[in-house]
């Protein structure tokens, strides 16, 4: 498959989700966003007021974590910061899904949890909701229950990876894939530096490709 870099860069989400990460280092992150014309800037919740301000008139997107990196706040706080972050300018939020309820076998619980960001979209229609299930941390059956989950419960991505914990793979991807079907979108992120990991994620069926070395990829593409 060949992707273009202009079609590559429209699928990148630019990321700086560091728990050291500077002012100075937010505003670098935008100024490149801008300049490239990346689908997203990714930052953490405390700096979406600022990236949304960097960002305002350009065609990029804000996107702010919610339950970052552990995914194991109460299901109320992730709500109450999912609001919080679009009212701050965020279009688009990146939960981390409560993997130790998910590793407990209380999907239940792991469904009403991605339920209550979802339920932001009855208050900002537009949102885009999309779910890291951590996928180096699962087994085959639970990555396929956790994708099945957040189907259900009305997200728009499945996303493999904080990054923190191991990355993407294609067989990972993949797997994603096959499991939520075509019409929902999968979010490769954790360890894509180079525009062949990015293409080899999107062969497998990633739509979207989360990275903190966004630059670089499109420099080594075609």
């Amino acid at each position: 498959m060949k992707i273009s870099r202009e079609e590559l860069i429209k699928m990148i989400d630019s990321t700086n989700v560091k728990a050291t990460a500077t002012k100075g280092e937010i505003e670098r992150l935008c100024q490149e966003a801008s300049g490239y014309g990346f689908r997203c800037a990714v930052v953490n919740s405390f700096y979406v007021k600022l990236a949304a301000t960097l960002l305002k008139g350009s065609n990029v997107k804000v996107c702010s974590t919610i339950g970052f990196p552990f995914g194991i706040s109460l299901l109320e706080v992730k709500a109450l910061e999912a609001v919080k972050a679009v009212e701050d300018g965020a279009e688009e939020l990146d939960m981390v899904i409560n993997l130790s309820a998910l590793k407990s076998g209380d999907f239940d619980l792991v469904k009403q949890d991605v339920l209550a960001v979802v339920d932001v979209k009855r208050l900002f229609k537009e949102a885009i909701i999309k779910v890291i299930i951590e996928t180096a941390q699962l087994t085959k059956d639970e990555k396929i229950a956790a994708c099945k989950l957040v189907k259900e419960a009305g997200a728009d991505f499945v996303k493999t990876s904080t990054g923190l914990f191991g990355g993407a793979t294609v067989e990972d991807v993949r797997l994603m894939r096959q499991t939520v079907g075509k019409n929902m979108g999968v979010k490769a992120a954790g360890g894509i530096r180079t525009y062949a990991d990015a293409v080899a994620m999107i062969e497998a069926g990633a739509d979207r490709i989360g990275t903190s070395t966004a630059v670089t990829i499109i420099k080594g593409a075609p």
